[in-house]
């Protein structure tokens, strides 16, 4: 399943790929994200998400394929990217600066009039208060992370380009952010986001894109990948590693991963009796065998293979 590439997408990748040394960090990547639409870029340790972003705002250059932002090639200090909020690796504060120092000298780089347009709404998410003016090297991790997403949020940006923004967030400010974000995608604001808060991004986005080796696994609107339960099931075997293994192999199935003591399976035309009569004919005992309502973390276990979601 690949993304929608619309000629009104605001990001869009074209058969991006990138390597380095070796490894093959983005292999033949091609997704599209729309004006308005909040898309979460996932996948486990290693997927290539923070490489593809990194290629999007040009601090790397693909070897093959084309990045573009609202229709113009992006590359290092493109004029298109005025109009991107970045948080990637985070921006080099100096930490004998303050707060509000360093966000001054980050503006600067812009050549634009102190302050910026959304310069107070960005500081009343950060709700870092008076630490604003203290040396950022007396910041803890998270204070660190909520300046990042000051500077990423001040200049009201078109597009915002985030790779797991939520990193050092307690609970409250991740929710705080989370309105933050989908109120911005009302008013047009196209997001992609990289998190491995699989809830929290069931409860943002609006689409997502999933990768695995570098490679594109699925894409679309988040409600066509949950898509009910129809054909996806709930098996609680009294042999995990065996079940899995046979399950995998079984006609039909489609996709099989281990979670909490159970596989999920997804077999859309093989009805849960035969997938159970599998298991009992090579002697694994089937506890209980129930249609699964699909998380996000569910779907994301079965597109990947049961690999765990991880920030790289």
């Amino acid at each position: 399943m690949s993304a929608p590439a619309t000629p009104t997408a605001t990001i869009r990748v074209n058969d991006l790929s990138k390597r380095y040394g070796r490894q093959q960090a983005v292999d033949r990547l091609t997704f599209a994200v729309n004006a308005g639409q909040v898309c979460a870029l996932l996948g486990p340790n290693g997927a290539g998400k923070t490489s593809t972003m990194r290629m999007l705002v040009g601090l790397s250059t693909p070897d093959t394929g084309t990045a573009l932002i609202a229709g113009d090639p992006v590359s290092l200090g493109a004029p298109v990217l005025r109009r991107v909020g970045v948080l990637i690796d985070g921006p080099a504060f100096v930490p004998h600066l303050s707060g509000t120092k360093n966000l001054k000298l980050l503006w600067a780089a812009a050549r634009q009039t102190w302050p910026p347009p959304g310069l107070n709404d960005a500081l009343d998410l950060a709700g870092l208060g008076t630490a604003i003016d203290r040396k950022v090297k007396s910041y803890s991790m998270g204070m660190k992370q909520r300046l990042m997403l000051a500077q990423a949020l001040m200049r009201v940006p078109e597009v915002l380009i985030l790779d797991e923004p939520a990193n050092g967030l307690d609970p409250a400010e991740v929710r705080a952010l989370r309105e933050h974000l989908a109120a911005l995608s009302k008013a047009g604001t196209t997001v992609l986001v990289s998190s491995h808060q699989l809830a929290e991004v069931q409860q943002l986005a609006t689409h997502i894109v999933v990768m695995n080796r570098g490679r594109l696994i699925s894409a679309g609107p988040l409600a066509d990948v949950l898509g009910g339960s129809t054909g996806t099931y709930r098996i609680q075997p009294d042999d995990l590693d065996r079940a899995l293994a046979i399950l995998r192999d079984a006609p039909g199935v489609t996709a099989a991963a281990a979670h909490n003591g159970e596989v999920i399976v997804t077999a859309p035309t093989v009805p849960a009796s035969d997938l159970v009569n599998v298991l009992v004919t090579a002697h694994v005992g089937v506890i209980a065998a129930n249609p699964a309502h699909q998380s996000l973390e569910d779907a994301y276990l079965a597109m990947t293979g049961g690999h765990d979601l991880a920030a790289r």
